[in-house]
């Protein structure tokens, strides 16, 4: 049920997430028409304001819905802006209005709106010069203003014709236009908000004019070089600056012509390397540096597709419907051999290695931002190398998934194989190489310290299985397909991280409706969507078993229980983990006796504590499944285990003793999944009546509930709760020696130290010892009541109610709850076992 009401409060949430289109245009509307009066007023120009940042907030994620409203917005506001009425005050929120419509649609889509005639650009430039870059109340205005000047200054004609023609401001009016517009564009290059972007892209539009190129290009990467090579970072106004020129390079070398730019590549890639950005302490700076070596790296190629790339074939719905023959489809993804020959005449330049060098350094890079750009630029150039250059690059690529690699080299490197594979670059000849490396990656996790490492590696392995479904054709990945099913479905169900979880099912998905060659593909997808594997307990414990029914996962799904998350280092996915594998008994039962448990019982034993913990409840839960499996056949559950088998099972226990592994931290995880093993041992009816292992077992139990006090205060409950549910399930099992009838020593041999124990002066000692006597069987203490009917219970209440000089207050409330339960077991109201702790918490 609770997986359940998951789903349907998930489905509800993604609904409601969904617009279809934008709904509060009237009231937007009416906003805007509002500014010329409320403008004044401060705290109705705030509240105003911030209403329609929610509204339009809410369109972040389907921007395109704006795109209807968007021309009516930007005049409504525009007019305001350019009427003579209008005070400063108004003018400045209008803008502030604009800079939130071009935030939730985009800058580059919004501008192309913006009025570009040529009466457009005095007007703008002179209200631009007017601004102060150090106003930090209206850096809203220069930002739109930056952008609507980039939009005017692509008109047609030469920009000296504007000189002397048109009115403006009588300080400036001698300086030329395209002055101006250059001295104004690097002011505000070096400024440390948001207008700095807008005065890159103003640059980019603007130099990259023909009439402008002629007379400033050069002038301005001088400029711009010079302050690279002169600036430091190590001051707030050097960090500032070197964005603002490395920004403006790279807009240049993006928007401009090949031709125009070819001959400055050099001197800016030597201008990078002497002042190594690449190596900066600055993120930002990195970003912009890699940015910048691709571009140049473009620059120094040609621009040419590459014919050698892998094409899936045609995406046009109606011309894959009219290709009756599959071969047709299958030809089409082949390269033409011939010419992929004749490309190969062209000449690299030196400075190709260097940017290259440089890109697959910045994928090892400590930062996302750095290493995404780069997986950007590792696409972008290798689509214009020739075949067997990329294919260099490609191995080089692969290298980051060498285990010697940090987690950043992996996440650098997935991210670049799905670039390459995305853009055709990596051919299928290289899938036998690198799907290995993907499903190693779709379960990287590393532990540093005290969390681990590894979430964004697996996500982003995710998101090359995603650009793999898109790329290549079901035949190519077909000889793969159950490796990247298998490891997609373990991710989707067992991975720690929900972003994971979500990612690998939207791989899975996505590889369901392109490929089509998923076994089981569509019942999958609708048992684990997007939404149901947000729920760890859920995915674990319910649609692991539903996945499982299918053979193809199934052993898969368990061997990545045992080899992966049995030994994980968050305890919580180990004992989730032992529990999905006490789940998934009964789809593989003779593979889990027959393979499983024997890997596990060297594990048990073994040294890393972490593995030993979630091996020993491992076994313990299989153990118990098989028997449950057993039963129902009236079989005993040795039937399903080997000799070899049973005596490791038996064997646990007495190897932890002579190791002395039950002290110190380790026990304190060692007693309570070895309790839970004699536990599920004791309920399986394993063999052991008589045998010496039940004195050890016994012994277990005793010395952990009568030495509570020698375990940290968040593991006591632990310890405590796990023996006393193993003691029941002993008693039940191995002290009888036929239904109702106690082993006479045994009981009195119990139930004498226990109630011996409730004199003891430790608080935690009477408690231990007063939850074992309410634990026994009823069969364990009636005899003792027939004898004396009074003198139990005043034996418990004595118990828990002297040694005031020894009681603190959470100690007397602990031994009260357990005396009293005690009581309740000796009238024959036993409460179950497992609700023993949630009985004292609720109680106390």
């Amino acid at each position: 049920m609770e997986g359940v009401c998951n789903t349907e409060e998930s489905d509800v949430m993604s609904q409601t997430c969904v617009l279809s289109e934008f709904g509060e245009s009237a009231e937007v509307r009416a906003v805007i028409s509002t500014l010329p009066d409320i403008h004044h007023d401060l705290v109705r120009r705030e509240n105003t304001f911030e209403k329609f940042v929610v509204t339009m907030d809410r369109y972040q994620e389907q921007p395109h819905l704006l795109d209807r409203h968007l021309e009516w917005m930007l005049n409504m506001l525009l007019e305001m802006i350019r009427s003579e009425k209008s005070p400063p005050l108004l003018v400045h929120l209008c803008f502030k209005f604009l800079y939130i419509i071009s935030k939730v649609r985009g800058y580059k889509v919004f501008m192309q709106l913006f009025p570009h005639e040529v009466s457009d650009v005095q007007p703008v430039l002179d209200l631009l010069c007017r601004q102060d870059p150090k106003d930090t109340e209206t850096w809203e205005t220069r930002y739109i203003l930056l952008l609507w000047l980039s939009m005017t200054c692509l008109i047609p004609f030469d920009l000296s014709r504007l000189d002397g023609h048109l009115s403006t401001d009588e300080e400036v009016k001698r300086e030329p236009v395209m002055d101006r517009i250059l001295s104004v564009a690097k002011s505000f290059l070096g400024v440390s908000d948001k207008s700095r972007d807008a005065a890159a892209v103003l640059v980019s539009k603007f130099v990259t004019r023909p009439d402008v190129k002629k007379k400033h290009l050069g002038n301005f990467l001088d400029w711009c070089l010079t302050t690279i090579s002169q600036t430091s970072e190590v001051t707030m106004e050097g960090t500032v600056a070197l964005d603002g020129a490395l920004q403006s390079l790279a807009q240049l070398f993006k928007h401009g012509k090949r031709d125009d730019f070819l001959q400055y590549a050099p001197p800016v890639l030597q201008c990078l390397n002497q002042k190594r950005i690449t190596e900066s302490n600055q993120a930002t700076l990195r970003k912009l540096g890699v940015k910048v070596v691709q571009r140049l790296g473009l620059i120094s190629l040609k621009p040419r597709l590459a014919k050698w790339r892998y094409q899936r074939g045609c995406r046009s719905l109606a011309m894959n419907l009219a290709q009756s023959a599959i071969t047709e489809s299958v030809e089409a993804t082949k390269p033409d051999l011939s010419s992929v020959s004749q490309e190969e005449d062209y000449d690299i330049p030196e400075d190709v290695e260097n940017v290259i060098e440089q890109l697959l350094v910045g994928l090892k890079d400590k930062e996302t931002i750095v290493r995404w750009s780069s997986a950007k630029g590792i696409g972008r150039v290798t689509g214009r190398l020739p075949k067997e250059l990329a294919d260099d690059v490609v191995g080089s690529v692969l290298e980051c998934f060498s285990f010697q690699e940090t987690d950043n080299a992996w996440h650098g490197g997935c991210l670049a194989l799905a670039e390459l594979g995305r853009r055709g670059l990596l051919l299928p000849s290289r899938l036998s190489d690198v799907v290995p490396l993907i499903v190693k990656a779709l379960t990287y996790d590393e532990k540093r310290g005290a969390c681990s490492l590894g979430s964004n590696v697996r996500d982003a392995a995710c998101y090359v299985c995603w650009a793999f479904a898109r790329a290549y054709d079901p035949t190519e990945l077909e000889p793969y397909v159950n490796q990247i099913a298998s490891a997609l479905v373990i991710t989707t169900l067992f991975d720690r991280n929900i972003t994971c979880r979500k990612a690998a099912s939207a791989a899975f998905q996505e590889n369901v409706g392109r490929q089509g060659t998923f076994p089981y593909g569509i019942d999958i997808v609708t048992a684990a969507d997007y939404f149901t594997v947000g729920n760890l307990n859920n995915c674990y414990l319910t649609i692991s078993v539903y996945v499982a029914g299918f053979e193809e996962y199934t052993k898969p799904l368990i061997d990545h229980l045992v080899t992966m998350k049995v030994n994980h280092w968050d305890g919580v996915i180990r004992e989730l983990a032992t529990k999905a594998l006490h789940n998934l008994t009964v789809r593989a039962p003779e593979y889990m006796a027959s393979s499983v448990l024997p890997q596990l019982l060297p594990m048990a034993t073994g040294l890393d504590l972490h593995t030993r913990h979630g091996a020993i409840l491992a076994c313990a839960e299989i153990t118990h499944a098989l028997y449950k499996l057993a039963i129902q056949d009236n079989r005993p559950v040795t039937d399903f285990l080997s000799s070899d088998t049973i005596e490791g099972l038996k064997g646990i226990h007495q190897k932890l003793s002579d190791r002395r592994q039950y002290r110190g931290f380790g026990g304190e995880l060692m007693r309570p999944a070895v309790c839970a093993l004699i536990e599920k041992l004791s309920l399986s009816k394993m063999p052991f009546k008589d045998d010496p292992v039940i004195a050890g077992w016994q012994w277990l139990i005793d010395d952990s509930l009568k030495n509570l006090q020698m375990f940290s205060t968040a593991a006591r409950p632990g310890v405590q709760d796990a023996a006393v549910s193993a003691l029941a399930a002993l008693c039940l099992q191995y002290y009888q020696i036929e239904i109702g009838v106690a082993d006479v020593k045994m009981q009195d041999e119990l139930v004498g130290q226990y109630l011996s124990a409730l004199e003891s002066p430790a608080v935690l000692t009477r408690c231990g010892c007063a939850l074992a006597l309410g634990a026994l069987p009823p069969f364990m203490i009636h005899g003792k009541l027939q004898q004396d009917p009074t003198w139990a219970p005043g034996r418990l209440s004595n118990g828990t109610e002297t040694g005031e000089s020894h009681r603190s207050q959470e100690g007397c409330c602990h031994s009260h709850v357990s005396g009293v339960r005690s009581r309740r077991s000796a009238r024959g109201r036993q409460p179950g076992p497992r609700a023993l702790r949630g009985q004292r918490e609720g109680r106390v």
